[in-house]
């Protein structure tokens, strides 16, 4: 038995099979994501209350998944991203309304549906690979992309086009993942840019708008780019060092728009300057590596390509909301990964952290 398997004999972490070092890093970002919640909301109690919930139901469901067998999860895997489609259709027929979309659904608790696709869509392309080493042909390239279109094209009807997008990257991550055939890299990459004058016009009026703000925001200052200039201003404003915590003026007289959500990184730049950012995005980094070297160990190859898409969609979903608040790319609606307040993205994230950590302490794991 070598070093690491013995050491999953004794402990309380090896015995409630979480990994120790993915855990310290999850759990220093949600601490410093609190303080900087705390601060960008003015100390507001109800946002507190709301966050740490969901963090609690999010943690709670880490611990559960955790105890799951990857065997198990490539049973129930087809079972559960057929509950997600039903769920996401459920919200195109019954779904609450807010902000001038169609996103949520009430089954006890308000929730997102969508937000579990980005779950779902991994698991099921990495379930639909299992058992064949063979690079993906073109029927099965074909099916697999339709796997991945039918949730993301049922977000986008909501609409909600930064989550789809979010969809199709942890999605197209797995497919890459699989082996996909460089001819069908290139096919798809040559299929999207001749799809971009069809996408364009089936844009709503709002989202051209903040495509074309992206590349001029002050073009409108007042208006579509608003967001975008406030953001910038925000991060400048806080230097090398920053202004401090509590000390974002640009949040607390209300300048900055969405502070508690979209724009909550932009908070991070003001109060602790570049430093903070740098130290915020090595964080980040820190997490992605290790479920990274949780994937490369996996020996299966249903867990290889699960964990890895996990992994890097988590990055992914970062570096989109950081270069959203830095004007590198669209306002498309995108939280920061457990540190805005996104009750069900939040409990996602962390639900892709258990089912990490249930690869981890897979006997196959530690047969290398």
């Amino acid at each position: 038995m070598n070093a690491v398997a013995a050491g999953q004999g004794a402990g309380v972490l090896p015995r409630l099979n979480l990994d120790g070092w993915l855990l310290v890093w999850v759990m220093l970002l949600i601490s410093g994501g609190l303080a900087i919640l705390f601060s960008a909301s003015g100390g507001s109690g109800d946002i507190m209350l709301f966050q740490v919930s969901r963090l609690l139901i999010g943690i709670g469901l880490m611990l559960v998944l955790a105890q799951i067998s990857p065997r198990f999860m490539i049973r129930a895997t087809p079972w559960a991203y057929g509950a997600v489609m039903v769920l996401l259709v459920l919200v195109l027929l019954v779904g609450e309304e807010g902000g001038g979309a169609r996103r949520w659904l009430t089954l006890g608790v308000r929730f997102q549906p969508s937000e579990f696709a980005k779950l779902a869509a991994p698991l099921m392309l990495a379930c639909f690979f299992h058992g064949s080493r063979e690079r993906p042909d073109f029927l099965k390239t074909l099916a697999a992309l339709l796997l991945i279109a039918v949730p993301a094209g049922l977000v986008i009807s909501q609409p909600d086009l930064g989550t789809a997008v979010v969809i199709v990257c942890f999605g197209f991550i797995a497919l890459l993942l699989a082996g996909l055939n460089r001819k069908y890299i290139y096919g798809s990459a040559a299929l999207g840019m001749l799809a971009i004058p069809a996408l364009w016009v089936s844009l709503r009026d709002y989202q051209r708008e903040r495509i074309l703000s992206m590349l001029n925001p002050e073009s409108d200052p007042l208006g579509v780019g608003y967001h975008v200039i406030q953001s910038k201003i925000t991060i400048g404003s806080g230097g090398a060092f920053g202004k401090g915590f509590m000390d974002s003026s640009q949040a607390q007289f209300g300048f900055l728009p969405e502070p508690t959500t979209d724009f909550i990184f932009a908070v991070i730049g003001e109060e602790f300057g570049f430093v903070g950012v740098v130290v915020a995005m090595l964080l980040f980094i820190a997490i992605t590596v290790r479920m990274l070297q949780i994937a490369f160990a996996a020996q299966w190859r249903y867990s290889r390509i699960v964990a890895a898409s996990l992994a890097l969609g988590f990055f992914v979903s970062f570096a989109l909301n950081a270069a959203m608040t830095t004007g590198l790319l669209p306002v498309v609606g995108l939280p920061l990964p457990l540190v805005s307040v996104a009750g069900s993205a939040n409990v996602t994230f962390l639900a892709g952290f258990g089912i990490l950590m249930a690869i981890r302490s897979d006997r196959r794991y530690l047969a290398r």
